[in-house]
């Protein structure tokens, strides 16, 4: 797998006015921590950072991050969580997780589907139940998604998670054999529509009943 510098400088100053003034000047604060690592405050340029991100799905970026305190130091790491702004969207500030190249981590993967079911050309819906699912692995042996060719997938059929070819290196966390996809019957989805709908309308009932100019007309009766 591809791995990206990303150049990051120690920051001495912490809380809300000197993050501000960080972005002001392109950059926006962020933390590097792990299981056996000390946690370092670092600032990074924003356009840096969304240039890489461009690249690759968040969970499956590996980065160098280039320390500079000094002296350079640099040390593998992943996007553990981005804080984005409630309003206009843009970053605000980024969590890195330091990781051991030989040693297996915990990541998501992304669901794609292969080709059409035929079951979906019969009237079926197909029902994706787990967009992401999260694997063992090395680093480099993180996959950009899982792709499963769903074309003999009919009406009722499921993939599941036993049935999946995964890398030589990569496994599940759970031993747990889970549905990922399926094709529904149309039956099932009218049937779910229509309990919906009986649902509402006896809410809705059930609210005319106990409105105060309910009761009052029957007093008056």
């Amino acid at each position: 797998m591809e791995q990206f510098d990303l150049n990051t400088t120690v920051r001495k100053t912490v809380g809300n006015g000197p993050a501000r003034v960080l972005r002001r000047t392109g950059h926006i604060p962020a933390v590097l921590y792990g299981p056996k690592a000390t946690t370092v405050l670092l600032s990074v340029n924003v356009r840096e950072l969304e240039q890489i991100l461009k690249k690759g799905g968040l969970g499956q970026i590996i980065l160098n991050l280039v320390i500079q305190n000094g002296e350079k130091t640099t040390k593998p790491a992943m996007i553990k969580e981005l804080q984005t702004h409630p309003v206009s969207g843009n970053l605000i500030h980024v969590d890195f997780y330091e990781i051991e190249m030989h040693r297996k981590i915990n990541v998501m993967i992304p669901v794609v589907t292969k080709g059409i079911s035929k079951g979906v050309e019969n009237g079926g819906l197909l029902q994706i139940v787990r967009r992401e699912l999260e694997v063992l692995c090395l680093p480099n042996d993180i996959p950009k998604s899982i792709e499963i060719d769903i074309t003999d997938l009919d009406i009722g059929e499921s993939v599941h998670s036993e049935e999946l070819v995964l890398g030589e290196n990569i496994e599940f966390l759970v031993d747990t054999n889970f549905t990922v996809v399926t094709v529904l019957s149309p039956k099932v989805e009218e049937l779910a529509a229509e309990e919906e709908e009986e649902e509402e309308v006896e809410e809705a009932e059930g609210e005319e009943e106990g409105t105060p100019g309910a009761a009052k007309s029957t007093e008056e009766e």
